[in-house]
């Protein structure tokens, strides 16, 4: 039973730890090398928000003059993160209730030169968009899949409500890029974009101010942080910076608890492989101590000392191979009920319940072969004494 419950450790630690892997090493759809994410707060700093448009111009210039910045963006949010959810209505079709959803972001140009996210059709978000032109957004596929399936989303409208549904038109779609809209386990959702000089100020006033700051250093090149925290002082020594991160470490911070709950997994898993096989080596040392006449004649009468060695090992491997065939359907069981926590990963995963099996199969050989080894260096007249 220690054996089969360790099994089931084992396969289960592995199976979380592999879902994870892949989950972290997918195609995200944006850059995560040479990214650095910078996160402030205007609001603290005192600003209106009829200052800010300014503000997140001097911080692009200021930034972008940085040597080794290739490029600069604001945002709401920075990916992986997800944006606020809205409805949607699109121009000249009755929505159905449980059609009318999206995320959304506000972002300055280069937002998606920055988090290098490839355009696919029309434009993105540039200088030219501003409070007096025509509101435009940018959307992903899942949008145009979702509100327009086949037909080109571009220059159509759409809007956040009703009677706004002409408020939007549609500039360009962008590739789906990773963003966790709908959790780790669910593909991203439909999403779209919106210029920061085009601040809709019908909605809440804290979507006015732009947080997370992504600086795009050149290939080869590096930007420290340092450099960005005198760039910011200079724009305004008030402006509070919260953190400095790489990309890849916001998109790894996503993945904090999975990783937890894969780590216990392991932790218990080893600790099982470890009782089972102190319990396992008690038995076998009793056991082969228990023989020692045996061995002691079998020895006198021809048998070798790999001859008594794969004695004793036949019969603490019989006990593991129970407890295999105890474990196999509970690991099984198990991958089921980690459905969620797998990330769309097969749970009968053939290389890592065989990979738990082997190590099994390694601690158990390491167990019993010590005193496999032990009683076979006897001599056979001191076996039969001790008899």
């Amino acid at each position: 039973m220690q054996a089969a419950l360790s099994l089931v450790l084992l396969s289960a630690s592995g199976l979380l730890t592999a879902a994870l892997e892949r989950m972290e090493n997918q195609n995200f759809g944006f850059e995560l090398d040479r990214r650095l994410v910078a996160t402030i707060n205007p609001r603290l700093a005192g600003y209106r928000p009829d200052q800010l448009h300014l503000l997140y111009r001097r911080i692009r210039d200021t930034i972008a003059n940085i040597p080794g910045v290739s490029s600069v963006a604001l945002g709401l949010y920075s990916p992986p993160r997800a944006g606020w959810g809205t409805g949607v209505f699109v121009e000249g079709r009755p929505g159905r209730r449980d059609d009318l959803t999206s995320t959304w972001n506000r972002v300055t140009a280069g937002y998606f030169e920055a988090v290098a996210t490839p355009i696919l059709r029309g434009r993105g978000i540039s200088e030219q968009d501003t409070a007096e032109s025509p509101k435009i957004a940018v959307v992903n596929e899942a949008f145009a899949r979702k509100f327009f399936g086949r037909e080109d989303p571009i220059g159509k409208h759409f809007g956040p409500i009703p009677g706004l549904n002409g408020y939007f038109e549609i500039a360009g779609v962008v590739k789906d890029a990773r963003y966790f809209t709908n959790g780790l386990d669910q593909p991203t959702g439909p999403m779209y974009f919106t210029p920061e000089a085009q601040a809709d100020y019908t909605r809440s006033a804290g979507t006015l101010f732009l947080h997370d700051i992504v600086i795009a250093a050149k290939p080869g090149a590096s930007v420290s942080t340092r450099s960005v925290l005198q760039a910011m002082a200079s724009v305004d020594p008030n402006m509070p910076v919260i953190s400095i991160h790489t990309l890849r470490e916001q998109v790894a911070s996503q993945f904090t608890q999975p990783w937890l709950i894969a780590r216990l997994t392991s932790f218990f898993g080893i600790l099982s492989l470890l009782l089972a096989s102190i319990g396992l080596y008690g038995i076998t040392a009793y056991n082969a101590g228990c023989r020692t006449g045996e061995i002691g004649v079998r020895m006198a009468l021809g048998a070798n000392r790999g001859d008594v060695i794969r004695l004793v090992l036949r019969g603490a491997f019989v006990l593991i191979l129970w407890g295999v065939l105890i474990g196999l359907p509970l690991s099984f069981a198990s991958g089921r009920l980690l459905g969620s926590q797998l990330y769309g990963m097969n749970p009968y995963n053939a290389p890592v319940l065989f990979a738990a099996i082997m190590a099994l199969g390694i601690s158990v050989l390491i167990a019993s072969l010590i005193p496999a080894l032990r009683v076979s260096s006897i001599s056979p007249l001191e076996a039969l004494r001790a008899e």
